[in-house]
């Protein structure tokens, strides 16, 4: 196969037609550009949003670097282009490309792209038609990439069934390099079986999820009967990928620098991956156990080295529950000992009420500004706390709010969620005096009126592989009714409303989100519609359409006996078979169900990091072990070399 010719002298042209150019345009620092012919793998990595949300993406920058170390493969990366682009490029016959090369999508081996919301499902399909690629996997030939999904919204991938090759479920890093091997034989046996041959050798493997190869059966009133493999030697279940020694995978290594403005302008370090506190509606924290900690040097490293390659003035320290590393207050203070003089700031992205502590923010702060603090007490009531397993009371977050403010702190931030299994008016209501006690309490330590709290309140959606899979969802109508109630409490009250920013997503989005995260196969038929009649960047406010959804929902699901509210506000039983069952996370779906119940019954559970194991079933079946410290080490200073 000769060169991948670049298609830049076509899309130059255009470039002075659209809005942000340069984001188009390849050559961040850090990137790699590698002689096509030196590679016989070649991959195109997506995140199929716009560049300004895609770039800054661990993930793929991670599997970047990654594959591109390897001798004799190479990736590049491509991200949604904006519909101003999209129409010229439709009119000037210019396919989907990779920002590095500027080589057509269509030219690699495999198009993998990663999914963290299943809102990216319509940006998917224009990029597969802008590239040439059809729409559903049944009409590829062996010349067609290998399209690839991967992310959290992967560990449901039955939705875009239809429209992907294959997915890979859980931590990317070892499994992108598997499966290079696998291409890399079959590409060197002369492609023997075609396109058939190489999926079936990736499915054999049991941990790369090929849907061609399994049939779903659906019983008469709509439910699935069962999910069976339709070829021998294709394994019942695929299970994930879990790296276990983070220390082994330092990566990013050369984070990329972006060209154009971006959502997160900082370096990001992994500090730790999975998270066992057990909060019932959380994917992430459910997915990806068990908890493996990246040793404090490991991590001092890694900042060292970042920050030589990219010049970032902040490091933002990342993992779902940052605060919670065994070694955490070390990490912080060690980092600001060492970028004392660099006044190199630090952030946690969130922080946990119960985790938070002074000493710690003051370190954080040292270097960099004091901007907010955010705290995600999730639900509004101790009550609906205890349903969700979010152990924290209002006295804890009194008392940690009380302290930022007596040091200094000027706003607060305030997350919670509508919408939660259970959850009534009141439960709601609640939120507006939790936040009114906090300003309440702000303006008592600090002695000034200048105290903020801004409240921020997201839709709740059940997610595959929680405890919260079976729940029913709250339905747009009610989920807006909710908050308007809330919204005229909080502005209704004289004394502290002025100071109670109010930030809220209607109940619209999360229907939809609703629809693609607990669907199964028959919503393919949905995306496409929606994609068809001009639905892009779903995850955008100014473009979702919701009317747009609904409509191709009622002209495409009606043949199936199914309907929105059917996979969206019907609470599912024990017996029913979830359109995920075939897709193993490691959780027991028993033990799923148990804590279902429990948090029926207002029941917490603890952290098995610090008590006895309760059985979620991960460690044993994914041959596993939770990893935290202490490590015994102190992030010392490093010693200055003479130039």
């Amino acid at each position: 196969m000769s060169a991948a010719e670049s298609v830049f002298p076509q899309l130059e042209a255009l470039l002075p037609h659209v809005q942000k150019p340069i984001q188009y345009v390849g050559g961040e620092l850090n990137s790699t550009v590698k002689p096509w012919e030196s590679a016989d793998v070649r991959w195109a990595l997506m995140y199929p949003d716009a560049y300004e949300v895609g770039l800054p993406n661990q993930g793929v920058m991670i599997l970047y670097e990654v594959l591109n170390e390897r001798e004799g493969v190479l990736a590049e990366r491509t991200y949604s282009v904006w519909p101003d682009l999209e129409e010229l490029m439709r009119e000037h016959g210019v396919p989907q490309f990779t920002v590095d090369s500027h080589r057509p999508v269509s030219a690699f081996d495999v198009f993998g792209l990663s999914f963290s919301t299943e809102l990216g499902y319509t940006n998917m399909l224009t990029a597969l038609d802008l590239a040439g690629i059809p729409l559903e996997s049944k009409d590829r030939t062996v010349d067609h990439p290998i399209v690839l999904a991967g992310g959290h919204a992967a560990f449901n991938p039955e939705p875009i069934a239809d429209f992907i090759d294959a997915a890979i479920i859980g931590d990317g890093e070892q499994a992108v390099l598997d499966m290079t091997e696998i291409i890399r034989a079959w590409k060197a046996e002369g492609r023997p079986g075609g396109r058939e041959e190489v999926l079936f050798r990736l499915a054999r493997t049991g941990s790369v999820y090929i849907p061609r190869f399994y049939d779903v059966e659906y019983l008469p009133d709509g439910r699935i009967g069962r999910v069976v493999p339709n070829k021998s030697g294709v394994p019942w279940r695929v299970s994930k990928h879990t790296v276990m020694d983070l220390d082994e995978w330092p990566y990013p290594k050369q984070p990329l620098v972006p060209l154009a403005e971006t959502v997160h302008e900082r370096m990001s370090v992994e500090i730790f991956r999975g998270c066992t506190r057990g909060c019932r509606f959380c994917q992430a924290g459910m997915i990806t156990r068990p908890v493996r900690e990246r040793s404090i040097t490991g991590i001092g490293e890694m900042v060292e080295k970042g920050l030589k390659a990219t010049g970032f003035e902040e490091v933002g320290l990342l993992s779902l529950s940052s605060a919670d590393h065994s070694e955490i207050g070390d990490i912080a203070k060690g980092l600001a000992d060492r970028y004392t003089e660099d006044k190199v700031g630090l952030s946690l992205p969130s922080t946990r009420v119960d985790a938070f502590n002074v000493d710690l923010a003051n370190e954080l702060t040292r270097n960099g500004r004091r901007s907010g603090l955010t705290f995600a007490p999730e639900g509004g009531s101790e009550r609906m706390r205890k349903v969700i397993n979010k152990m924290v009371s209002e006295e804890d977050l009194i008392r940690t709010v009380s302290t930022a403010y007596g040091n200094g702190w000027r706003q607060v931030k305030l997350y919670f969620m509508c919408g939660l299994p259970t959850e009534t008016d009141e439960d709601v209501l609640q939120i507006a005096d939790m936040a009114m006690n906090v300003i309440a309490e702000g303006r008592k330590v600090s002695g000034q009126n200048d105290i903020r709290c801004t409240v921020s309140i997201g839709g709740f959606v059940p997610k595959p592989h929680t405890p919260f899979q079976w729940a029913p969802q709250l339905s747009a109508e009610e989920t807006d009714e909710r908050l308007r109630k809330l919204r005229d409490k909080i502005r209704g009250d004289k004394k502290y409303g002025r100071s109670i920013g109010f930030r809220y997503h209607d109940g619209k989005p999360g229907i939809v989100e609703g629809l693609l995260s607990r669907g199964d196969r028959r919503i393919g038929a949905v995306i496409r519609a929606v994609y068809e009649d001009g639905g892009r960047f779903d995850g955008w406010r100014e473009h979702f359409s919701y009317d747009r959804w609904m409509a191709c929902a009622e002209k495409t699901l009606p043949e199936f006996g199914v309907d929105v509210a059917w996979y969206t506000t019907r609470e599912r039983t024990y017996e029913e078979v979830l359109p995920w069952d075939h897709l193993d996370s490691g959780l027991d779906k028993d033990w799923l169900w148990e804590d279902w119940q429990d948090s029926l019954d207002e029941t917490e559970v603890e952290d098995c990091r610090w008590t006895p194991c309760f059985d979620c079933g991960v460690c044993p079946q994914m041959d596993t072990h939770i990893q935290i410290g202490p490590t015994g080490k102190k992030l010392l200073p490093l010693t200055v070399v003479n130039q």
